[in-house]
């Protein structure tokens, strides 16, 4: 499991850095003094973040004011030197709620139900999803799904003769996407290969109700796309 630390107070953030160095299961990815730097490392909006470890009280953001700047929200796990934030915290479903000073069996057992959620969350089968257009969902299966699109802060999704357009990260909607159908072929692309028309040099074609759509294949993705597909010949 991915996760992050935001913590002000140094001994604590360096205690939590040493249980995760000690946890097989997960993987430091940053760590923060403040929840100001973390939001603005552009780089945890687009990564796979599982768990973050988030103290409360922090100088100009607090931990809850950081918490209402996601809009994908992963497990949470507050460590606070006071009980008294502990209802508000758990409002937003937060997984555990530690208080310092922590130690290490403490910390494993609330790991360790993360891990348990995480697991759970990840052998959920499902062959659609929903988005949302004006005041209702409507569900898109993924076999009807022809490519995603980045558009600034949104993604478009296009089906055959439709497009939806989400406030979505590309890595959040390539993490909800099942890979064996779905390729990331450009950092704005995504394409569903049991729509590929024809691959041309350093294009892909997938056709809708608006015609053929070309869709580039970008450099740092060509060598596994090419080896991801099932090529006859050379």
């Amino acid at each position: 499991m991915n996760c992050i630390i935001i913590d002000d107070d140094v001994l604590s953030r360096r205690v939590v850095e040493e249980f995760v160095s000690r946890t097989e299961f997960l993987e430091l990815k940053y760590s923060f003094e403040n929840a100001v730097q973390a939001i603005n490392k552009s780089e945890i909006f687009t990564e796979e973040i599982d768990l973050i470890f988030l103290d409360i009280e922090m100088p100009e953001m607090d931990g809850i004011d950081f918490l209402n700047t996601l809009n994908n929200l992963p497990q949470v796990i507050i460590i606070s030197s006071k009980e008294k934030y502990a209802i508000n915290a758990f409002d937003y479903d937060v997984t555990d709620y530690l208080l310092k000073p922590i130690n290490y069996s403490r910390f494993f057992k609330a790991v360790s139900k993360a891990k348990k959620i995480h697991e759970s969350k990840s052998k959920k089968k499902t062959d659609e999803i929903y988005v949302k257009k004006n005041s209702a969902l409507v569900r898109l299966k993924f076999q009807d799904i022809l490519w995603v699109e980045a558009l600034e802060n949104y993604v478009i999704i296009a089906v055959f003769n439709e497009k939806f357009t989400i406030h979505f990260t590309m890595k959040s909607i390539e993490n909800q996407l099942p890979s064996e159908i779905f390729k990331r072929v450009h950092r704005s692309y995504i394409i569903n290969i049991g729509k590929i028309d024809r691959i041309e040099d350093n294009a892909v074609l997938i056709r809708s109700s608006e015609g053929p759509k070309n869709i580039p294949i970008g450099k740092a993705y060509k060598e596994k796309f090419m080896s991801d597909i099932n090529l006859m010949g050379k």
